[in-house]
């Protein structure tokens, strides 16, 4: 079709495939290369926080939420300017572009050679690094959040009325590449993450993350733009959503100004609107607010779903990820999710709501969205389950009054240690002790060997050191500082500590680390070169390597996504069959901004309540959604499903009664 040409009104579409219009494909292309691009940014976005930016947990989820919550505020300035002036094919190209330059920036933050002057692998200018991460992800959400309410709605504005089928069709395959999209990009990002690059120092691949999402979606654009002279497209024709306001702002006024007794009341505080606009209008403006007043409780759904690529990514990081043959990166684990859609959607449409219908249950779309709801709070229980696990096989670190200390015999004779507060043990050659041993006291007396040697050692105040014990005890003992937190990223730390050196040879050792562990190896003076050699090396480990399996993190995954089947693809068709026919993108953006609102509560919670346990946080979301749900339920008990479209007939078949009775009054 041309520019003037509408498909609605029967003209052939210019260039078809088995019926379809030839311009969905590069729609279709873009959805898919657009929604790789912000997966795969945003799967590995919470690591980069932490890692690359050093940031704690606590800021990193805000920050990541915060931008979450900014990518779905920004689709109602994306309807508007769509909507009341550019259309939505010119706002889809503009908005990608800041898209594409956002997602650039972001790649050029995570180059950490552009700042490190001293080559030592990290960046000596970090405030640079975090300006332009912010910059770039500004860019991305005010991009990905403009096009969002456009690229479905244009690519439905290719089909023509005769074309139902294929426009359902459409939908279909458009939802698909959003999930197909999502998977691929939480599988590759992360290994890309994984990969080792740099000018200078060699450090984790965070501007390769990056990069390939900003190529993508300059594909995504030249894709777009390709297909430029094949589409229809509808000129602006005035945003409903700002004749909504106008007219919800003019009856709120209204109403104000005869609060008087002398005044009648109105059956519905939008009837204070009927002096200056149509009845029409207003009957769908109270259709929409029934629904909207549904919508109050269900921030807190997004609350919970949206952390599974902030708080169960960090979760993630202190357990094992290794299933055998594949080793699965802590962001990898998001990609259960859209595995999980693509496989639940059609059971649940196929087979688990059927079979609750034959039993003779009515299982409405709002009792389907409140046992969504339910199954949510039920994934973060079993969030604080894995948790309470991780915990217990955590360490632990000494306290701001404490300090913590083992010993390392490096003499070929076994010890005697004696130790304030502790019994005496022996300390055998070349072996380290057991556990580290904690003190309050900064200054202690360690007494060694019989006869004892004594000397004052002093610590330092929340930190682990190992005490070196040399052969010959008059030495000097050397301090070392030991780690205080798990290896990051599931890494391994590993110190060794040699007291030989010997020419051409060499002897051979391996060990399985296992993730976060860490290790100090000793190889003594007395050690002997040949196929056992390696019993004589010791491997003292610091820290316990993570022993609970990501596994784990499966239910909670299930339950996240069999409630967001359920509460979000039901509540999508709720909110489109109670909505007027002229005001189904009014309910979508109130329904977006649900997702924001969501968002900003865990930036609320992660910054204020600051509680110390993380599994007491997943309870406690958990209990809240479970409230809400409690609430949601009666609400939608009192909900009476309307029909919108025999609603509006009957005001048109009123008003064509009412014209018709002026014209039968002129004539006589």
């Amino acid at each position: 079709c041309t520019d003037n040409e509408d498909p609605r009104k029967g003209k052939k579409n210019k260039g078809t495939v088995c019926g379809y219009p030839l311009s969905i494909f590069f729609i279709v292309v873009n959805e898919f290369c657009e929604r790789f691009s912000y997966y795969g940014m945003r799967a590995v976005l919470v690591l980069y926080f932490k890692y690359f930016l050093r940031w704690d947990d606590d800021l990193a989820t805000s920050i990541y939420h915060t931008f979450v919550a900014f990518c779905y505020l920004t689709p109602i300035l994306g309807a508007i300017v769509a909507d009341s002036w550019l259309g939505k094919f010119k706002t889809i190209i503009y908005l990608s572009i800041v898209y594409a330059i956002g997602q650039v920036a972001m790649a050029v933050s995570a180059i950490h050679d552009i700042t490190d002057t001293d080559r030592d692998g990290t960046p000596d200018n970090m405030t640079f690094h975090v300006v332009m991460s912010m910059v770039g992800l500004f860019l991305i959400a005010l991009g990905t959040g403009g096009i969002k309410p456009c690229v479905a709605a244009f690519g439905g504005d290719q089909f023509g009325d005769h074309q139902e089928r294929q426009r359902r069709t459409f939908f279909s395959v458009f939802y698909l590449c959003i999930n197909g999209g999502s998977l691929l990009s939480t599988i590759i990002t992360p290994i890309l993450r994984a990969q080792e690059c740099g000018i200078y120092s060699q450090q984790k691949c965070y501007s390769l993350a990056f990069g390939v999402p900003a190529a993508l979606m300059l594909v995504a654009l030249v894709v777009f733009i390709v297909g430029s002279g094949m589409y229809y497209k509808a000129e602006p024709q005035g945003n409903i959503m700002l004749d909504v306001c106008k007219c919800i702002w003019f009856a709120i006024k209204n109403r104000n100004r005869h609060r008087r007794k002398q005044y009648s009341k109105k059956e519905h505080w939008m009837d204070w609107a009927e002096e200056k606009y149509d009845k029409l209008l207003i009957a769908q403006i109270k259709m929409v607010l029934k629904v909207l007043f549904l919508y109050i409780p269900l921030p807190m759904f997004w609350t919970l779903f949206d952390q599974k690529g902030s708080r169960w990514t960090l979760q993630a990081t202190n357990m094992d990820g290794n299933f055998g043959a594949l080793i699965i990166q802590p962001d990898q684990m998001q990609t259960v999710n859209p595995i999980l859609i693509l496989t639940l959607v059609p059971i649940m449409d196929n087979l688990i709501y059927p079979l609750i219908q034959k039993c003779g249950l009515n299982f409405t779309p709002l009792r389907r969205m409140t046992v969504g709801m339910l199954l949510a709070a039920i994934a973060f229980v079993c969030a604080a389950l894995v948790q309470i696990q991780i915990d217990t096989t955590l360490p632990t670190f000494p306290s701001a009054s404490q300090s913590q200390m083992k010993l390392l015999n490096m003499g070929s004779n076994q010890v005697q240690i004696n130790l304030p507060g502790n019994d005496a043990f022996e300390l055998p050659a070349a072996k380290a002790s057991n556990e580290f041993l904690t003190f309050n006291e900064e200054t202690i007396n360690v007494s060694i060997g019989n006869p004892p040697v004594t000397k004052l050692i002093t610590l330092a105040k929340e930190k682990r050191q190992t005490l070196l014990i040399p052969s010959n005890l008059n030495e000097q003992w050397l301090l070392t500082q030991d780690l205080t937190s798990k290896p990051q990223e599931g890494n391994n730390a590993i110190r060794t500590v040699f007291t030989i050196q010997s020419g051409s040879q060499a002897c051979d050792f391996s060990r399985d680390f296992g993730f976060g562990s860490s290790y100090t190896f000793f190889i003594p003076s007395t050690l002997v070169f040949g196929e056992s050699c390696h019993q004589s090396i010791t491997a003292a480990e610091d820290i316990k390597p993570n022993s609970v399996h990501m596994a784990l993190q499966i239910p909670q995954y299930f339950f996240i996504t069999a409630g967001e089947v359920m509460f979000s693809v039901t509540g999508l068709e709720f909110s489109y069959s109670q909505a007027p026919s002229n005001m189904k993108a009014v309910l979508q953006a109130g329904w977006l901004f649900t997702v924001a609102i969501g968002n900003f509560i865990v930036l609320i919670v992660a910054e204020l309540a600051k509680i110390p346990k993380q599994w007491a946080e997943y309870l406690l979301f958990a209990c809240l959604l479970l409230a809400v749900c409690v609430i949601f339920s009666f609400m939608a008990y009192f909900y009476t499903y309307i029909d919108p479209m025999e609603i509006e007939a009957q005001f048109k078949k009123k008003d064509d009664e009412d014209e018709k009775d002026l014209k039968n009054k002129k004539r006589s």
